[in-house]
């Protein structure tokens, strides 16, 4: 709102006009801590392998691991990183009317073609000396990633840009998200319904859900994320665009039958059979497929 070149008040009279303290117009924000940063790289990689640790257990094991945080700390950076432990939690209060409640629409369904449903979710991905998000669109039947995007904040026009280039390739008749801010925004949903989409959302803190975007974060991570640990951002941009180009083109799914994303999205795969029917129940995922066993690998 402030206009330094403004050709007829001062910066000094824009701020008393907005009843702003000037000195806030130069401030910026702090970056975490060497020492946080670690904290937060350790937290990463234990919350990748179990997902239901929540900030009293999580605490618990970093004192084990030799670091005597308290929970406070382990909270904030828990809250910084958009984790929340994954279990069903008991319903003390009812929910308030911070946005429009759409139901989980994917509970026993069948899901038997390409965009049938899709999904989009969010996940934490570590720097040297600091994190950005990273957000992705999936569709469930196929695996295949449709689109990606990266982000220094939790702001949701990274989530909006995803969601756009996605639909510019096709359109879902589900499209699933958690109840996270970035996708319960007015600004999100009114691109899905102007493209009449049915939305569907999670149940809060239900891993089974969204289990597909939950096994996509776990597979980008230690095949790419870990690995690589970027530098920065372009880094990190460069190498993300690479890796999903080889997990949609190249990387072979045991559960598609060895054949990739792409194959099977765009309905090419050899002339072998089509990837067997994925039933989402409420728990667990069960993906069933002819003469083999039932899995919930990527």
């Amino acid at each position: 709102m402030i206009e330094p070149d403004h050709p007829h008040l001062s910066v000094r009279q824009q701020c008393r006009l907005l009843d702003l303290a000037r000195a806030g117009l130069y401030y910026r924000p702090r970056g975490e801590s060497p020492e946080n940063l670690h904290l937060m790289r350790l937290i990463d990689e234990a919350y990748t392998r179990w997902p239901f640790y929540g900030v009293p257990r999580m605490n618990a094991w970093l004192i084990r691991e030799g670091y005597p945080v308290n929970p406070k700390r382990v909270r904030r950076l828990m809250r910084l990183m958009g984790l929340e432990a994954i279990y069903a939690k008991p319903r003390l209060s009812a929910p308030g009317e911070a946005h429009k409640r759409y139901p989980y629409l994917l509970k026993d369904v069948v899901i038997d073609h390409p965009d049938q449903a899709w999904s989009a979710d969010i996940t934490y991905l570590r720097l040297h000396g600091g994190f950005v998000y990273l957000v992705a669109v999936m569709d469930w039947y196929s695996r295949y990633a449709l689109s990606w995007e990266l982000s220094e904040s939790l702001e949701g026009e990274f989530c909006i840009s995803a969601l756009q280039e996605a639909l510019a390739k096709g359109r879902p008749e589900i499209f699933n998200t958690d109840q996270g801010t970035q996708f319960t925004a007015e600004a999100f949903t009114k691109v899905l319904e102007g493209r009449q989409v049915a939305i569907s959302m999670d149940g809060r803190g239900r891993v089974f859900d969204n289990i597909f975007s939950e096994r996509l974060w776990r597979t980008v991570k230690y095949e790419e994320v870990y690995l690589r640990d970027y530098a920065d951002l372009e880094e990190a941009r460069r190498g993300l665009k690479a890796y999903f180009r080889f997990y949609n083109e190249q990387r072979l799914h045991q559960a598609l039958e060895y054949r990739t994303p792409a194959e099977v999205y765009s309905g090419h795969g050899g002339g072998q059979r089509r990837a067997a029917a994925r039933t989402v129940a409420g728990t667990p995922v069960a993906l069933r497929a002819p003469s083999v066993p039932a899995t919930v690998g990527l």
